[in-house]
C-alpha cells in the first residue's frame, strides 16, 4: 500500500473514531450539546441545513420528520399546516386515521413521543379515540399520504396539569402527523 493511500485510510479511521465519540451520550443529560436543525447533536463540524434543505426533508414522508424549531410566542389557537397534501378521502368525524407522528414541546423542543420510534403507526378514530382535542380537530380533513403540522395550545392539549414528566403544565405542543390511511 502506498504512503498516500495509508495516510488517507488513517485519516478516515480517525474521523470515524471522533465521529463515534461525538454521537454518544444522552440528549436528556445536563450539558448536552445543542441540537442542529437535523435534531442530531452538534459535533462542531456539521452545518445546519439551509431553509430549503430543511423544508425538502420535512416533505419526505418516508422518514421520521424533524420538527421545525418554533419562533416567537406560542399561538393561542390551534394551527393546522399541511406540509404534504394527501390524496383521496378527507378524514371526518367517525373515520379512523392511521398515523405516524412526532410530538415536541413548543417551549424547549424536547420530543415527548413518536410512533416512528416504535415502528408502529397509531390509530385515531376522530371523535371516539381518547386523544387530546387538538388531535381530533387537527386531523379533520387530512388525506392518505398527507403530512400535517399541528401546533396545539394548552387548552386543546394537556392544560394546566401537563403530562409529567414529558409535558410540562400549560405546554403548547407541536406534532407532525402523517396519515398512513383514512378509513
Amino acid at each position: 500500500m502506498t504512503r498516500p493511500v495509508r495516510l488517507v485510510l488513517v485519516l478516515i479511521a480517525a474521523l470515524c473514531v471522533v465521529g463515534m465519540g461525538a454521537c454518544g451520550g444522552d440528549d436528556d443529560s445536563e450539558g448536552s450539546a445543542p441540537k442542529t436543525a437535523t435534531n442530531q447533536p452538534d459535533t462542531g463540524t456539521a452545518t445546519a441545513p439551509t431553509p430549503a434543505e430543511a423544508q425538502k426533508a420535512l416533505k419526505d414522508t418516508s422518514q421520521k420528520p424533524v420538527v421545525p424549531t418554533p419562533t416567537g410566542s406560542p399561538p393561542r389557537k390551534l394551527v393546522v399546516e399541511d406540509i404534504v397534501k394527501g390524496k383521496g378521502k378527507a378524514a371526518k368525524k367517525g373515520d379512523t386515521v392511521i398515523v405516524n407522528y412526532v410530538g415536541e414541546n413548543f417551549s424547549n423542543g424536547k420530543e415527548f413521543d413518536a410512533s416512528w420510534d416504535r415502528g408502529q403507526p397509531f390509530p385515531v378514530t376522530i371523535g371516539r379515540t381518547q386523544v387530546i382535542e387538538g388531535w381530533t380537530r387537527g386531523l379533520m380533513g387530512i388525506k392518505k399520504g398527507g403530512r400535517r403540522m399541528l401546533t396545539i395550545p394548552p387548552e386543546l392539549g394537556y392544560g394546566p396539569n401537563g403530562y409529567p414528566p414529558a409535558i410540562p403544565p400549560n405546554e403548547t405542543l407541536i406534532l407532525v402527523v402523517d396519515a398512513v390511511s383514512v378509513r
